[in-house]
């Protein structure tokens, strides 16, 4: 082969950047859409369904009733759903990348189609649906917070059901002795904080499975609650298990916006608290020094080492925090959400908020999004039973999960934790 033939053989463009093609996001667009095809058209309802934004007397101002039609409005929704798929597809043949607001937009699309389906012929009181959603979600939330924390630092904490769970029977208990909110709402935190010490001490120190020892620590606060319960608190209800309530408080001029007004701006105290949680946890861990070395210790402890970060204290103490922020977030349950404590008062919301971590990609916001999504859905459920909705309610309490199932799995995208999650570290 001559020199001139090699040199035409050779190909061409060798460093021509390859352009990677993600196509799950536009077939998980499909998979919806052609389910929205079938329910909202092939299934679909010929009433119509008022949406109310009005919070009674909360003192917002008056909106006017919103009435669909539901054919209508399905053939809309299906018809914008298609074009959103129909779009994402292109996008990512161009080799661009799905954006969030479309996304978002996709996502309030079809959730306006099966409201106006599942509420046919009656009325959806929105401000209450939103309302009761966000106070199921609260607890989640703390949950959430103290899961990503924790996890972001190199700690799997399966433990958040007994953090939460051991929050709210220290919150009902000290609260009822003292009389005082304030202090249940401390001795839930430190009651959290006591929970993931024990999780630090063998996880870090004897470098037992992180799992297991998350795991352990469930059903040993589940008993030890549920034992004193039966023991102790059933025999003296008035004097250890009857908690004051904290009080809604309104915030002046943003309470009266229409619709979100009374749902984000006529809350309790610790609900303020957990917006500030969220807002405070997302700055440090991405803004702060602190967050820097968190994250970098549970990346790479190794590298995190060599540099003169002190690993082992360093999840020790995150870890309590995180603790802490989940045992708060137990507070909720016994002096917000009911006056006394009862035997599993959590009902597995521990497990809910370590999903939330997993489907928010182990970031705060969108962690607390995840988790307002399962409080949105429970809610949901329970407002369509008030209504009289055909739609089964097992199918309702089930979906949140079945959504989280494909989020994780990677229908809608693939998220990495922190690389040393869940590995122990020597130092050598």
């Amino acid at each position: 082969m001559t020199t001139v033939e090699a040199t035409m053989t050779t190909p061409q463009n060798t460093n021509a950047p390859v352009v990677r093609r993600v196509w799950k996001t536009p077939i998980a667009y499909g998979v919806f859409t052609l389910v929205a095809f079938v329910v909202l058209l092939l299934f679909g309802h010929r009433g119509t369904t008022t949406f109310n934004f009005n919070a009674g007397s909360t003192g917002a101002l008056g909106l006017p009733l919103l009435t669909l039609g539901v054919r209508t409005t399905s053939i809309v929704v299906v018809a914008l759903a298609a074009a959103g798929c129909a779009t994402a597809f292109v996008l990512v043949a161009r080799g661009a990348s799905v954006p969030v607001w479309l996304t978002s937009l996709f996502a309030l699309d079809l959730l306006t189609g099966f409201l106006c389906w599942a509420a046919s012929g009656h009325t959806l009181p929105l401000p209450t649906l939103l309302s009761g959603s966000l106070a199921l979600s609260v607890p989640l939330i703390f949950g959430a917070l103290g899961g990503v924390i924790s996890e972001r630092v190199g700690i799997v904490n399966v433990a958040i059901e007994g953090q939460l769970l051991g929050g709210a029977f220290a919150a009902a208990v000290i609260a009822s002795v003292t009389g005082s909110v304030v202090a249940g709402m401390l001795a839930a935190t430190v009651a959290g904080m006591l929970i993931s010490f024990v999780l630090s001490v063998f996880a870090i120190k004897y470098v037992v499975d992180q799992v297991i020892v998350g795991v352990v620590l469930n059903v040993l606060v589940l008993g030890l609650t549920s034992f004193l319960y039966t023991a102790v608190l059933v025999n003296h209800t008035e004097a250890l298990n009857t908690a004051p309530q904290l009080s809604v408080i309104s915030v002046p001029l943003l309470s009266r916006i229409p619709v979100l007004g009374p749902v984000l701006f006529q809350q309790t105290a610790i609900v303020y608290v957990m917006y500030a949680a969220v807002a405070l946890v997302t700055f440090g861990l991405f803004k702060t020094r602190w967050g820097l070395r968190l994250r970098a210790v549970g990346e790479h402890p190794q590298a995190s080492d060599t540099v003169g970060i002190r690993v082992g204290p360093t999840r020790f103490w995150n870890v309590a925090l995180a603790g802490g922020i989940a045992g708060l977030g137990g507070a909720y349950f016994t002096l917000a959400a009911v006056p006394s404590f009862t035997k599993d008062v959590t009902s597995g919301a521990g497990f809910i908020a370590l999903a939330a971590v997993i489907f928010g990609r182990w970031h705060p916001v969108r962690a607390t999004l995840a988790a307002l999504l399962f409080g949105f859905s429970s809610n949901l459920q329970n407002v369509l039973g008030i209504l009289g909705s055909p739609v089964p309610s097992d199918f309702l309490l089930m979906l949140p999960y079945v959504v989280t199932i494909f989020a994780v799995a990677g229908l809608v995208g693939r998220g990495r934790g922190p690389a040393a999650a869940g590995r122990p570290y020597t130092k050598s």
